[in-house]
């Protein structure tokens, strides 16, 4: 892996002359209790401002306060109007602009596209308070306000719609996102290496349409330079040398040396071309106009887009928009540890704004006393943001640094009663997990370390996070340290030490885990391992939750309507629930998110996890609104709204059968009186025949699960 400058050993800004602010100013008022004429940098986010690091906010502004440079928060402005991006007086610098920790249509619209009442990361959960595609939004605002100012875009929205993406909102291919917000950059997954380098060398008083060379930034240009060699991805997407790692997305066996020189991806190019620099290098996308009239070439964009997000090998990017290019750059060098350690240690409050008052702020409430660990997931799950996001190398805070800030929630943040929520990050348990070789981590292109199995380069021990876990509940102070973060089990089952660790210190009576789907085709296209995994944990949970005395229950999730799901595989996920007398309350549904594996599948109905063309394999994909219902009410087949929907499926799949009264039977034949509305079939409304049923269900489901 490429090494790049520690973010903390550049030369601070003149301006730190001014100290540390005890929050980030929200109000000229502020402004002037600090001393200042004006901001540097001025961040504008869809979120409340909490001075947490787990707000991208509050991480990004207090890294560039111990830069030197002096930060304001434009907090969830009136988008109607350009005077609430003026509150801090004309930044020196910048505009920086994000959706917020979520991205603004996740954030405000369910699975069906149905407006959400409430808002997470708003006071007191308030509604509305963003707009739909708030990047797009605010850039604009914010280039009125101030003509001239750089315009900066980042965060998960913008990370998400760096290249031409599906939008599920408007059932349509969009374009980039810098074209429509008219950005100067975009910055895109983990931004602190960028963001300081950029601010720097504005500070210098470089040109923001001159800073073309940072990794993990995305802009817009008019041609690719000279000194460039060009690469058309169709060329790129053709099978390398015969050799045990062929296809990154196949069901080949691990990584080994030999796939380090080749693999398995070689480049077809003329003679003479054939040894080319790839720091030089760039591999064009097909064009904008050309994924938006065929679905294979949309497929085929997003496999080569998600070939190239290896911070070791990635090559730069380029896709035609009119008559102009996005160009992206590489993905970030990761973090290391004690860069990671000093991000997490700045001088946070770790509280709201004061401005906020007695205000609850739910998103702050939920993870006020949990712990970040780690960052990045190699699991590669195709419905995940994560890879495009923060991407595959797992980055890891040492020991001592999480034990610093355990201590830190438990002297300074309210409220704290001596329990630790969570400790853990993407994952609960991926903490220092790496390859074992720097050599084959920097070539491989395998999406994922753990599908179809665990690849035998990748270091899986558990022993650092156990030990992190022993001494973390040993603080004086802290009764118990639970673990909420979602578990790969798959993982788990090979540290028997790690499980009863966890089982027996570490769960609260209930642990959540998420098998997605009993049946291989869903499972293959999400991939994720097969229930059989699931069920070798369970014996090891249930077998030390007994050991340990207590009574302790896995709460497993399902996805529904993902690509490659048939009305059978839902049918049989159903029975699996009913055998196992597990009666969900909530359920998802899948959601296409931009750039997404699984959306592309969605989209396209082809399966870029193997090469693409206009005869390559199809996959099955849910779309219409009936269907979808149907695929939820599968999950909640208990529900009585939803047992009309359910007989006529069966009826009409030929399992008429599984009607009736008894035991074996999916739903009765019977309907209590005044359920199965159609139009409120596969909800989540508990009517009081529901309620009565899962009470009854209640102590069966606790005895079976």
């Amino acid at each position: 892996m490429q090494t790049a400058p520690n973010i903390f050993t550049y030369r601070q800004y003149w301006a730190k002359r001014f100290g540390v602010a005890p929050v980030l100013p929200m109000s000229r008022a502020e402004m002037d209790e600090l001393g200042w004429d004006s901001c540097d940098v001025i961040l504008v986010t869809g979120d409340a401002y909490v001075d947490h690091p787990s707000f991208g906010m509050a991480l990004i502004g207090r890294l560039l306060e111990t830069q030197g440079f002096r930060v304001g928060i434009i907090s969830q402005p009136d988008w109607r109007d350009k005077s609430a991006f003026m509150a801090l007086g004309k930044p020196n610098l910048f505009f920086g602009i994000t959706a917020g920790n979520m991205d603004s249509m996740v954030n405000r619209y369910t699975s069906d596209r149905r407006i959400r009442s409430n808002d997470a990361y708003t006071p007191d959960g308030e509604g509305g308070m963003r707009p739909d595609r708030s990047v797009i939004v605010y850039a604009q605002r914010a280039r009125e306000a101030y003509k001239g100012v750089p315009v900066i875009i980042g965060g998960i929205e913008a990370s998400l719609r760096r290249i031409a993406h599906f939008d599920y909102w408007s059932e349509k291919v969009r374009r980039s996102i810098l074209p429509d917000s008219k950005a100067d950059l975009l910055v895109y997954g983990n931004a602190e290496r960028a963001i300081v380098e950029i601010a720097h060398r504005l500070a210098k008083g470089d040109r923001i349409d001159n800073i073309h060379d940072v990794r993990g930034t995305a802009y817009m240009t008019g041609s690719i330079p000279d000194s460039w060699s060009v690469i058309d991805s169709t060329d790129v997407d053709q099978p390398g040398r015969i050799e045990q790692a062929i296809d990154p997305y196949q069901h080949e066996p691990p990584c080994d040396k030999k796939s380090v020189d080749s693999p398995g991806i070689v480049v077809q190019l003329k003679p003479g071309r054939l040894h080319l620099d790839r720091g030089k290098t760039v591999l064009r996308l097909p064009a904008y106009d050309q994924v938006i009239e065929d679905k294979a070439l949309y497929a085929h964009a997003s496999r080569v887009f998600h070939l190239e997000t290896n911070p070791g090998n990635a090559r730069a990017l380029v896709q035609q928009h009119g008559k102009r290019l996005v160009w992206l750059n590489p993905p970030p060098i990761p973090l290391t540890t004690n860069e990671l350690d000093r991000v997490f240690e700045l001088s946070y409050t770790r509280k709201p704004h004061p401005s906020y008052q007695d205000a609850r702020i739910p998103a702050w409430e939920m993870i006020r006393h949990s712990i970040s660990i780690m960052r990045g997931c190699f699991g590669g799950c195709t419905f995940c943001s994560i890879t495009e996001h923060e991407g595959r190398i797992i980055q890891s805070r040492s020991e001592d640094s999480i034990i610093r800030e355990i201590e830190a929630v438990r002297d300074h943040v309210p409220g704290f009663t001596g329990h630790i929520s969570d400790l853990g990050g993407p994952t609960a348990n991926m903490y220092r997990l790496q390859c074992k070789s720097e050599k084959i981590e920097s070539a491989c292109r395998r999406l994922s370390c753990v599908f179809p199995g665990i690849c035998s380069n990748l270091n899986t021990d558990h022993k650092p996070l156990i030990n992190l876990y022993r001494r973390a509940r040993k603080l004086p102070g802290i009764k118990k340290v639970f673990i909420a973060s979602g578990l790969r089990y798959d993982l788990a089952v090979g540290s028997p030490e790690y499980v009863r660790e966890l089982v027996t210190h570490h769960v609260g009576g209930y642990l959540k885990i998420a098998p997605e789907h009993t049946e291989q085709g869903p499972l293959n296209k999400m991939m994720k391992p097969g229930i059989g995994t699931y069920d070798r944990f369970k014996k090891l949970f249930d077998k030390f939750s007994a050991e340990a005395g207590k009574e302790q229950y896995l709460i497993p999730y399902f996805i529904s309507a993902h690509p490659g799901t048939t009305d059978e595989d839902m049918l049989n996920l159903a029975l699996w629930l009913k055998r196992n007398n597990f009666k969900p309350d909530q359920v998802q549904a899948f959601l296409p998110t931009p750039m997404a594996l699984a959306t592309a599948m969605y989209h396209s109905g082809k399966n870029p996890l193997k090469k693409v063309t206009h005869e390559s394999e199809t996959v099955e994909t849910v779309k219409k609104a009936r269907q979808r219902k149907l695929h939820k009410a599968f999950l909640r087949y208990h529900d009585p709204e939803n047992w009309p929907l359910l007989r006529e499926a069966l009826k009409k799949m030929g399992r008429a059968d599984l009607v009736g009264n008894g035991k074996k039977q999916l739903i009765p034949a019977w309907q209590p009186a005044g359920t199965g509305d159609p139009r409120k079939a596969a909800g989540t409304r508990k009517t009081s025949t529901t309620r009565r049923i899962n009470r009854q269900s209640k102590s069966r489901r606790k005895r079976s699960v």
